[in-house]
């Protein structure tokens, strides 16, 4: 949808790549696909490849500013991403601004995704969240089936903070993103951008680390 990532040297993933992608994982056994409005031509594009076997989860944007009715604008939006995904229902709804249910909307926003629910047109609802601690929160006061949040082999604040933990324990799909922190922990030591310099030792002991176990960053990365 977009030309997306630090690793990312050829632009927007084309077509018929795409295509192929998709292909490749549904072969090995991949069923699920992670999508948002906010991300570009993604759900258009994958409307028009078919993803209609698979199990898709989109996202809301923040609520515009000039929105006077959040339950209409809810609906309409989820309308919106069903149309362009070209399937009947999303196997998951999460929320990209979590903060906002902590607004003076927040309790009319939560109301209007279990309407969603009940609808049918939604199986669950939940936050994607950039760190545990936005759980805090809003835990006491929404119910999630599901959070997706950032977890690799360097960012291990999910864990850390108990919330992996916590979540299972309450029967909350968990969903883990940034696995590879945008293709970072991939690149070859020579190739990272020079911003990431600063944490030249961090990589070089990574590095390191791989060759004494033998590893891919890929295989270390997705274990």
């Amino acid at each position: 949808g977009l030309p997306y990532g630090i690793a990312n040297q050829a632009g927007q993933v084309g077509r018929d790549e795409v295509n192929a992608i998709l292909n490749h994982a549904w072969v090995m056994g991949v069923d699920t696909l992670d999508t948002a409005v906010a991300y570009g031509e993604s759900e258009q594009r994958l409307g028009e490849i078919g993803v209609g076997q698979w199990q898709v989860i989109s996202k809301l944007p923040a609520i515009p500013e000039s929105c006077t009715d959040v339950t209409a604008w809810v609906q309409e939006s989820v309308l919106g991403s069903l149309e362009r995904l070209r399937i009947p229902k999303l196997r998951g709804l999460l929320l990209h601004r979590a903060q906002q249910l902590l607004g003076l909307q927040g309790d009319v926003l939560y109301r209007a995704l279990v309407a969603l629910k009940d609808q049918g047109m939604v199986e669950k609802i939940g936050v994607s969240i950039c760190g545990p601690d936005e759980l805090d929160a809003l835990w006491p006061r929404f119910q999630f089936d599901l959070v997706q949040a950032p977890f690799n082999i360097i960012d291990r604040r999910l864990a850390a903070s108990g919330w992996l933990t916590r979540l299972h324990q309450a029967g909350t799909e968990i969903h883990v993103r940034s696995v590879f922190l945008q293709g970072l922990l991939l690149m070859e030591l020579s190739k990272r951008p020079a911003i990431f310099s600063r944490w030249q030792p961090l990589w070089e002991q990574w590095h390191r680390w791989l060759s004494d176990q033998s590893l891919t960053a890929m295989q270390a990365c997705l274990s």
